[in-house]
């Protein structure tokens, strides 16, 4: 059985990933009070149910939420569970809620929405710390989302890891959702030659340029050998979703290649599902 708790940020998009979870097969349970997740295992008919998702946030009321991590490592001797947070940045937020007009579910008459945003994501830190994926969908449309959520969870009960590749350019600021990050500004930038300013790091013009660099060539053997060294540990240590990003100046050239050759190469090893994202093309 494969339990996915979806739970986060009111506007940060959990209705649209449960939806997109029901779509896929799943049992879908909206606004699950806490203190009935352990019964809910109990009854014939969950227990025949192969794929569940249940969402659970601050709707369930304040003073459950602090229980949910006891809960959910009881059930995680029993069952596979994974755990999804999803968030957004305040503003987004509240761009959302003015676009929509819905009540925050936290919403008092002498209370700000921005005022109710940041109780609601005190209330959640427990459940963040906890959690297996965490997801910014503040540049992230329901399709883009839906699609994470199909690459990245609806698939995993095939593979051990869920891995994602994904490049940035440092001027444009960092990922925030990063397990390991790495700085590549310090390689020979493409950019500088004039003829190959105009090409990204998917094409040929590019790749052949960087692939006779000896120095990103070193670094990309540096990477692969820390990644292959600790990547198994990992998912020792039951971690089923890891991010590797990668940045250059521009997030144009040299991340990008690096980020689709450290993804070609564990995408041979055929136990993992293997993610690539190039933020800035």
């Amino acid at each position: 059985m494969h339990i996915v708790i979806i739970t986060g940020l009111s506007g940060a998009g959990k209705s649209q990933a449960l939806h997109t979870l029901e779509d896929q097969g799943y049992y879908c349970i909206d606004n699950l009070p806490v203190e009935l997740l352990d019964s809910l295992f109990k009854t014939k008919r969950i227990l025949k149910q192969q794929k569940i998702a249940i969402d659970i946030d601050v709707r369930c009321g304040k003073g459950c939420l602090g229980s949910l991590p006891l809960f959910v490592q009881k059930l995680k001797k029993q069952y596979n569970i994974d755990i999804i947070y999803l968030y957004a940045n305040k503003n987004i937020l509240l761009k959302r809620y003015d676009e929509t007009r819905r009540r925050h579910p936290l919403f008092k008459p002498e209370q700000t929405l921005q005022e109710c945003i940041l109780e609601e994501k005190k209330l959640l830190t427990s459940i963040r710390e906890i959690s297996d994926l965490q997801v910014d969908t503040s540049q992230t449309d329901i399709y883009e989302l839906a699609a994470l959520i199909k690459k990245r969870i609806c698939i995993m009960s095939d593979f051990q890891l869920s891995l994602v590749f994904q490049s940035f350019g440092f001027k444009y600021g960092t990922p925030r959702d990063s397990d390991f990050l790495f700085d590549v500004r310090c390689l020979p930038n493409p950019y500088w030659e004039p003829s190959l300013r105009q090409y990204n790091g998917l094409e040929t013009e590019i790749i052949d340029w960087l692939d006779k660099q000896e120095l990103v060539q070193e670094m990309k053997q540096d990477l692969l050998d820390l990644l292959q060294t600790w990547i198994p540990r990992f998912i020792e240590n039951q971690r089923a979703y890891l991010t590797v990003s990668i940045g250059c100046t521009g997030g144009h050239h040299r991340s990008v290649y690096l980020v689709e050759q450290l993804a070609h190469y564990f995408q041979q090893q055929k136990n993992s599902v293997i993610i690539t994202t190039h933020r800035e093309l």
